[in-house]
């Protein structure tokens, strides 16, 4: 396990989507450089918040999505989740596919398997939607969100690798372009999903280089 250095790191990003005016209910986030110090923290932690707020992390998931998250929706096997219409934001059914490390998180909750949830809240059936934020606070971050890591995710995709946008819309389960687009756009860009997954999971995973060192990912076309 990577031990955190001392101190926390306090500056602040903030998501602003396309057609969001300025000051209106922004989401801070994490810059993507901070994150594998932050992820080794949070993994220091024993407690069912900290395993879901890193599946949410490694998922670019939302916190309801996450928290809501059912045993039934996960096929180990094929290392996909996949989260019903009902559940998502957009009404769509959202496949995910389950990177090497997040497939650690949901096999280490195996073990302390309560309910039909795969994080229970204790006296709880789930966890509930003020878990992850009161996380944070303990962990001294009141500068973040849980949603905000959605963000740092896209800005990662954006100046560290070349993955097209659509594929990174996906990712979030954002819709892609206009109706006519969506229309002829009949697939969800699952395998080359897996590939940038996979990619993140792994700079989440590893320790910052030196300062003045860069390490780009590049995603296969």
């Amino acid at each position: 396990m990577i031990i955190p250095p001392d101190g926390a790191v306090t500056s602040t990003i903030y998501y602003q989507p396309a057609g969001r005016s300025a000051g209106s209910n922004n989401h801070a986030a994490l810059p993507y450089a901070e994150l594998p110090i932050f992820r080794a923290q949070l993994n220091s932690r024993d407690a069912v918040a900290a395993r879901a707020l890193d599946l949410a992390i490694l998922t670019a998931t939302r916190t309801g999505e996450v928290i809501g998250a059912k045993w039934a929706e996960f096929d180990l096997h094929g290392r996909v989740w996949t989260i019903p219409a009902e559940r998502m934001k957009g009404g769509r059914e959202h496949r995910i596919p389950l990177s090497p490390a997040a497939m650690v998180v949901i096999q280490n909750m195996i073990t302390v398997r309560q309910n039909d949830y795969v994080f229970p809240g204790g006296h709880r059936a789930t966890l509930s939607n003020m878990a992850l934020l009161m996380l944070l606070r303990r962990m001294g971050r009141t500068d973040i969100t849980a949603h905000g890591f959605r963000s740092t995710f896209r800005d990662w995709v954006e100046e560290q690798t070349d993955t097209p946008r659509a594929v990174a819309e996906m990712a979030l389960s954002h819709c892609i372009g206009n109706a006519v687009e969506a229309a002829y756009r009949r697939g969800d860009l699952f395998e080359k999903r897996r590939v940038l997954m996979a990619q993140w999971a792994e700079y989440c995973t590893t320790p910052p280089a030196p300062t003045g060192t860069v390490t780009a990912f590049r995603s296969k076309r």
